[in-house]
């Protein structure tokens, strides 16, 4: 008597590696809102700085168990220079986002933190010698036209206006560091160095403006539910990036782009449940320049003839004939 043994099959669905990475991009982009509403919530008790410190420990502490289960995905130093500096652009961004939920509705801080491509795209010439056109340099400004009109210099928000857009700057100067440090290693290495130098440097920061009575510390009298919300807020960023990270080992970034926007949506649905936000009419206006010159952009660098160009610029050697 024989048995005809089958193997199931996954769905075919999960086959396809593209279609998985664009699972993972746009689950990452809509966990994304989730941890930062926690972290505004966070801010009617603790300070900006103490935020930032509690979400990156929480991180930190739900980062160790996935690099333990993948540790076969580490890759080259964790501890070097380099990723020193990726932590602390990390320390900067977050602080900079956390500090500026606490003035403004996230979808607003999230949408001018979206002016961030506009801003590497623009960086990228003059710090990597990569080619940019003066039709993506045109859709750049036009982009931080929309920046301004969110922003709105001498409106509401005041000078803490312009804080997503320092987060925005810190975060593609840490784009153009993941280039440079993903030569000699895997994401998941950087991903965790970069977290432990913030976690130290955050660290050294609140006890520094502690010392000189500059912050009083707060969790002490935090209720029990706040050290559920610090957790949570931690790990969702751990679960973010880590999908962001599968995301990109599975697909092209020129397939992930678009599904970035769902942080957005993502805001403002979390903004208008949670805290009744719902952006105006000028905010939707902003909105829509950054995103449709974020999209240009992001068109214009799939052509073929303008990725060859962006390819960094070979520096001209002359002979010298020796006498």
């Amino acid at each position: 008597m024989t048995f005809d043994v089958t193997t199931p099959r996954r769905p075919a669905l999960f086959e396809n590696s593209a279609v998985t990475g664009m699972i993972c991009m746009a689950a990452a982009m809509l966990l994304l809102p989730v941890g930062d509403t926690f972290a505004k919530i966070l801010m009617g008790h603790l300070s900006a700085i103490e935020v930032t410190t509690a979400r990156l420990l929480a991180q930190g502490l739900c980062l160790a168990p996935i690099a333990l289960v993948l540790r076969h995905r580490l890759r080259g130093p964790m501890l070097s220079p380099i990723v020193a500096l990726s932590g602390t652009l990390v320390m900067v961004t977050l602080t900079s986002l956390i500090w500026a939920f606490s003035v403004m509705p996230i979808a607003t801080a999230i949408a001018i933190f979206f002016a961030e491509p506009l801003i590497l795209t623009a960086l990228v010439g003059p710090l990597l010698g990569e080619r940019v056109g003066p039709r993506r340099m045109i859709a750049v400004l036009v982009g931080l036209i929309g920046v301004l009109i969110i922003i709105r210099p001498g409106g509401g928000f005041g000078p803490t206006a312009f804080l997503p857009l320092l987060a925005a700057l810190c975060y593609a100067l840490n784009m153009i560091v993941l280039r440079k440090a993903s030569g000699t290693r895997s994401s998941l290495t950087v991903q965790c160095g970069a977290t432990f130098y913030a976690c130290l440097g955050m660290i050294g920061i609140s006890l520094g403006l502690g010392a000189t009575g500059q912050l009083e510390p707060s969790f002490a009298s935090l209720p029990g539910w706040a050290w559920g919300a610090i957790l949570a807020s931690g790990g969702l960023a751990a679960a973010s990036f880590i999908l962001i990270a599968e995301a990109f080992r599975r697909a092209e970034a020129g397939m992930l782009a678009p599904f970035q926007f769902l942080e957005i949506i993502g805001a403002t649905a979390m903004g208008y449940l949670v805290f009744a936000e719902f952006p105006d009419g000028l905010t939707w206006l902003g909105i829509g320049i950054i995103l449709s010159s974020g999209l240009y952009v992001f068109w214009r660098e799939q052509v073929p003839a303008n990725r060859a160009s962006m390819r960094p610029r070979r520096r001209r050697t002359r002979r010298i004939r020796s006498r």
